[in-house]
């Protein structure tokens, strides 16, 4: 290391975007890569998710140095990079799905929640990209990172911060280098379960030198005074969601009520288990999720062609058919069959697959409801910051430079602390 040494930024994917974020920061011989997601465009209707295709349409980025060889061809330059790292923000695939393809001498670091839930995810080896050399349902070690502890990597130090995003055991990162300090927010908000967290993720990173902040909030600016808005309708945050199903349920006390929820929102699923006034059951699946990351035990059902769970409990199955007639006792998640339920009952689809009108599957998904007189209700509560909160972060951090990425629009975002980056893709900003 020479005092001529200098932090440079490289960003190669996610900026006009919402998700797929890849940014290198580097010093001198030692380097460090965040995050590796996939951009979600079901739109494009690709042949195949293979490395070639997925750079060619710029759905993960064209990262040297840090993909396995056997998946580029490319060896990895280690004279010029005597030490690597990567960090994976948070569980969602535009943050995670392309972690198998990053070179396995790389150790990669993640909070302890998520690096313990990917594999669990990844056990059927349809939620990870796979890597060279192994069955698909292979998912390569992950570094369970104790927060705020210094992880060093050469000259370069990351320190990993809990957060507060809607995947469980979303966490934020903050990157020091002898002359410089970075913070990455990952993705992040206000009205969840722990700002506390948040405020001392921004505590921390007060008066750094750049701010990577997700702009997902500003990314529909004609839609911002929307009653219809997707993002930001609905409950106002995650409690008032939680309060907004159990009034459903107190308010339809015969009536059949399912529900499904994103498979990472896992804290979410707890907090209507918890809080609801029927006794909710699980598809075998996620209870064996939850038992199989968190060692907890929930009501479950199967469906007739489900393989059987070993470490499910046998005395909490509820039968399917049971389930099927109910009208009053349960409140169940429900995957598929939805023309096999009651006339006149209420589904709650809250932030689940399809996500939004963006997936041509949302569509007819949300009609086959009606065909079946079965009322369809989005309750929905936004894993991302909004306008107000984005400017609140920003001003508690106070950063001399704000590189707003994860966005539709990047340049709504504003610094009035200092200076504002937008970078093109695969450009090198030196700090």
């Amino acid at each position: 290391m020479t005092l001529k040494d200098k932090t440079t930024v490289t960003f190669y994917n996610g900026l006009t975007t919402i998700g797929g974020p890849m940014i290198e920061v580097a010093y001198n011989k030692s380097h460090v890569l965040f995050d590796l997601g996939e951009v979600y465009r079901p739109e494009l209707k690709l042949p195949d998710e293979s490395y070639q295709t997925l750079i060619k349409n710029e759905l993960i980025g064209d990262v040297p140095n840090f993909y396995d060889p056997k998946i580029t061809g490319k060896a990895i330059d280690t004279d010029r990079w005597e030490h690597a790292a990567a960090y994976i923000s948070h569980l969602h695939l535009d943050h995670s799905k392309a972690m198998n393809l990053l070179a396995p001498e790389i150790p990669l670091y993640a909070g302890s929640i998520t690096a313990h839930l990917l594999p669990a995810l990844n056990e059927k080896g349809d939620f990870l990209l796979p890597a060279a050399g192994h069955d698909k349902s292979y998912t390569r070690p992950i570094i369970a990172a104790e927060y705020k502890k210094p992880i060093q990597v050469g000259d370069i130090t990351l320190e990993i911060y809990p957060s507060d995003h809607d995947a469980y055991g979303a966490t934020g990162l903050i990157v020091r280098m002898p002359d410089k300090q970075i913070a990455y927010t990952g993705d992040i908000r206000l009205h969840g379960y722990h700002p506390d967290w948040v405020r001392e993720f921004m505590k921390a990173s007060k008066g750094s030198d750049m701010l990577i902040i997700e702009g997902t909030g500003v990314s529909w600016p004609e839609e911002k005074h929307d009653e219809n808005s997707e993002e930001f309708t609905g409950p106002k945050n995650e409690v008032e969601l939680t309060e907004e199903i159990v009034r459903l349920q107190n308010e339809n006390p015969e009536r059949q009520i399912t529900f499904n929820t994103y498979p990472t929102n896992v804290e979410r699923m707890l907090r209507i288990i918890a809080d609801s006034p029927r006794k909710v059951v699980l598809h075998a699946e996620r209870a064996h999720l939850i038992k199989e990351s968190l060692d907890e035990d929930y009501p479950y059902y199967y469906l007739p062609q489900d393989k059987k769970y070993s470490d499910l409990n046998p005395e909490l199955e509820v039968s399917y058919d049971e389930l099927l007639k109910d009208n009053h006792k349960y409140l169940w998640q429900v995957v598929t069959d939805y023309d096999k339920l009651r006339e006149g009952g209420l589904y709650i689809h809250s932030n689940a697959e399809p996500l939004g009108d963006f997936d041509p599957a949302y569509k007819p998904f949300v009609e086959q409801f009606a065909k079946n007189n079965i009322e369809f209700k989005a309750l929905r509560c936004s894993g991302h910051a909004d306008e107000k909160e984005l400017k609140e972060i920003i001003a508690g951090i106070q950063p001399a430079i704000l590189v707003p990425v994860h966005t539709l629009h990047p340049e709504l975002e504003e610094n009035p602390f200092g200076e504002r980056i937008l970078p093109k893709r695969g450009q090198t900003v030196t700090l």
